[in-house]
């Protein structure tokens, strides 16, 4: 087979997708997949790429792999990294969870906290109810602020008819929102996508033209002021839960690293001892030489660990890009 013939078998492993389809996945990538999904999908990826270039090179890569001792010292690099990785990534993990390991005093404080959040988020609601979980606490908050942003229309006798417009698309653009942000049982991806709807609402924009619309119109500000306590409660109660999200999240990478990295070690340690041995197959099967493919399982191997941290650093990262671009300061 040509390298022309070769180069269009393989485009066709890798279909290029549409702009749509492109987004979707860059969606999936980042943001709704499990983290284990996403790493087998990028080690599928390294592996597919590697077969393929044998594919189209298969002399020249033949010779590289067994006249050069790059392949040794590649694996001999990656075995060093893997180690210090683990080392790195569990010492984070260790810095994460001393947050939890304080003084009594703190313990105290801590806890004093969350019950006082929670009944002055009871008062709000008629039946007193003290949300425990994301969804719920979701709901709720959608309730309390679409009722709140309902009551800025009552009682409007007196005031320009230019500002009762301004009340009513503010009231209805904050209604949206709330109601939007209450849909838990129509959104999936788990609770991950629960904690992403509570990041994309925009409490910091409708905080401020609370304030501008109350100093401007000749209604009630306490209406207003009720609508920013709630917006408050709101913007406590997301970045706890989204502390929460972070510690569960570094907690599952370290766990998941050190599942992963020690078999990755013993396979790259045995790889190494292999070449150094010259106990490697020989010979061609479908066209390619087993010796590739040998390499090739070594490298992904290897190279497994740093995409477990590239899955999980890809979520983090991007829910760290959203959050410091929220609230009522943000930069552009």
């Amino acid at each position: 087979m040509s390298i022309s013939n070769r180069f269009r078998a393989v485009r066709n492993w890798f279909p290029v997708p549409s702009r749509s389809e492109g987004f979707a996945l860059t969606r999936w990538v980042l943001l709704e997949a499990d983290r284990l999904a996403v790493t087998g999908a990028l080690l599928t990826l390294v592996f597919g790429t590697f077969m393929a270039i044998s594919t189209l090179w298969t002399f020249e890569m033949q010779t590289l792999l067994t006249d050069t001792s790059t392949v040794q010292t590649i694996l001999n690099t990656l075995l060093s990294g893997m180690i210090l990785l683990v080392s790195i990534v569990v010492s984070i993990n260790s810095i994460v969870l001393s947050h939890d390991m304080t003084s009594v005093q703190n313990q105290e404080n801590r806890v004093q906290g969350a019950i006082r959040f929670r009944r002055e988020l009871g008062e709000l609601t008629e039946g007193g109810e003290n949300p425990s979980d994301l969804s719920a606490f979701l709901g709720v908050m959608s309730r309390i602020i679409s009722i709140r942003a309902q009551t800025l229309t009552d009682d409007l006798d007196g005031v320009e008819e230019e500002l009762v417009e301004d009340l009513d698309e503010f009231s209805e653009s904050v209604s949206a929102a709330a109601d939007q942000l209450g849909e838990v049982d129509e959104t999936s991806g788990a609770e991950f996508a629960l904690l992403w709807k509570a990041l994309g609402f925009d409490y910091g924009r409708h905080i401020e033209q609370s304030r501008t619309i109350a100093s401007s119109s000749g209604t009630s500000h306490e209406r207003f002021e009720d609508l920013v306590d709630a917006f408050e409660l709101f913007a406590v109660g997301k970045e706890y839960f989204k502390t929460l999200y972070y510690t569960r999240e570094v907690s599952k990478l370290s766990q998941t690293l050190l599942f992963v990295a020690l078999p990755a070690i013993l396979y790259n340690a045995s790889t190494i001892i292999a070449i150094n041995g010259q106990v490697l197959p020989d010979g061609v099967i479908l066209g390619i030489p087993p010796l590739q493919t040998f390499v090739a399982v070594a490298f992904t191997v290897s190279i497994a660990p740093y995409l477990v941290l590239t899955a999980y650093m890809l979520r983090l990262s991007t829910v760290s890009r959203v959050t410091a671009s929220g609230g009522i300061f943000s930069l552009k």
